[in-house]
């Protein structure tokens, strides 16, 4: 088996950084194995000098709504995924989830079919969907639209869990949908979060009890922790089992309210989205969302009434915002990146870490912590 040898990087290995190692690299896209840099089995490789970089797993964002100048609404083709993948692998996102925002049931089913079509296909980085509403509440609807608000019969149930060769994401309003059809999904193999919820403490509560694995950028379009109504907040940063995903632009939270998320949860409880939308990879910083154009303004997207948008954040500026806004350490920074959502999606033996037996999904970045290369099933690109 012909062996490719990255030599000469600080490698996210384990606890931390290890400058001595040399990754081996298969011709199968995976880790082979990890050795020290001077073994003679790295002498016999195809070595690569990666010039002193940063060489960590590949981001995986579970929420990525569109980028490269498409909307995963607007487009729902394998090449628009496509499209959507090449556009945030510039940012070291290796592995992400076509998100579409609440829309009619023919459009999901087209998703989750375009979904099916492009990892058949085999379009690099797609992992699955992320459904995010319409099954979700108006009053935290932010830039959804209610007029495609419902509650799912079985036929929709069976329909948004119908992905059979990759993840599927829920985002929904625990109290606005049957408990008894949260449990349904769930036994579908659904991934069930709550999100754009105006749910009490005690909703979120028994939604969690029926099976949600988390909550969807947290403390945004959610009931807010209060002294005396804990609401969805509360009971996200009070559960220890269930997973957070956060934006971390300085824009949709505070960094102290994502200190204090980060002191609650247990370690590993909390990743990174970008909640991306297509300006991500393009030029034009304006696009279309049920007919309304929406444009960024200094980074930030809002629309018409002035709700947050989506937002026009990458993955890797999420890792440096978690070093230079949060006081993060970079090995930190990198696992919400890449370890904490492969083990949110059960992912986490496949993907998330440089370990022997896992998929070539990796990131180089240098000092500025920009992405210098990617690779994916160990096919590797060179930013530009």
């Amino acid at each position: 088996m012909a062996l490719r040898a990255l030599v000469n990087a600080k490698i996210l290995v384990g606890e931390g950084f290890s400058d001595d190692l040399a990754v081996l690299l298969d011709d199968a896209g995976g880790i082979a194995a990890l050795v020290p840099a001077g073994q003679a089995r790295v002498q016999a490789s195809e070595v690569h000098d990666l010039e002193g970089g940063w060489l960590l797993p590949g981001f995986i964002d579970a929420q990525v709504n569109g980028g490269g100048g498409v909307l995963f609404n607007n487009d729902t083709r394998v090449e628009a995924i496509a499209a959507i993948g090449r556009a945030h692998r510039r940012f070291g996102t290796t592995g992400f989830l076509p998100t579409l925002i609440s829309d009619d049931a023919a459009v999901m089913a087209r998703a989750v079919d375009a979904t099916r079509d492009a990892i058949t296909a085999g379009v690099p980085g797609v992992l699955g969907v992320h459904l995010e509403g319409p099954y979700i509440a108006p009053a935290r609807k932010g830039t959804h639209d209610a007029a495609k608000f419902r509650v799912p019969d079985a036929v929709e149930a069976t329909m948004a869990t119908s992905l059979d060769n990759g993840v599927t994401l829920i985002t929904l309003a625990p109290e606005q949908v049957p408990l008894d059809t949260i449990r349904m999904m769930v036994a579908r193999g659904a991934i069930v979060v709550a999100g754009h919820t105006a749910a009490t403490y005690e909703q979120t509560r028994a939604g969690l009890d029926a099976g949600l694995r988390g909550f969807t950028h947290l403390y945004n379009a959610m009931t807010p922790l209060q002294g005396r109504e804990p609401g969805a907040v509360g009971a996200a940063l009070e559960d220890r089992d269930s997973w957070c995903g956060v934006i971390v632009d300085g824009v949709h939270v505070h960094p102290a309210s994502l200190r204090v998320a980060l002191a609650a949860k247990p370690p590993g409880k909390i990743f990174l989205v970008t909640d991306a939308m297509p300006m991500v990879g393009s030029d034009d910083p304006a696009f279309a969302l049920y007919g309304e154009v929406i444009t960024a303004v200094d980074g930030v997207v809002r629309n018409a009434a002035g709700a947050l948008a989506g937002s026009a954040l990458d993955m890797a500026t999420a890792v440096r915002n978690c070093v230079q806004l949060l006081g993060l350490p970079l090995d930190e920074a990198a696992r919400m990146a890449a370890t904490y959502p492969a083990e949110f999606l059960g992912l986490g033996r496949r993907h998330g870490r440089i370990a022997p037996g896992f998929q070539a999904d990796l990131v180089l970045l240098d000092d500025a912590l920009q992405v210098r290369s990617t690779w994916i099933a160990g096919a590797r690109e060179d930013v530009a």
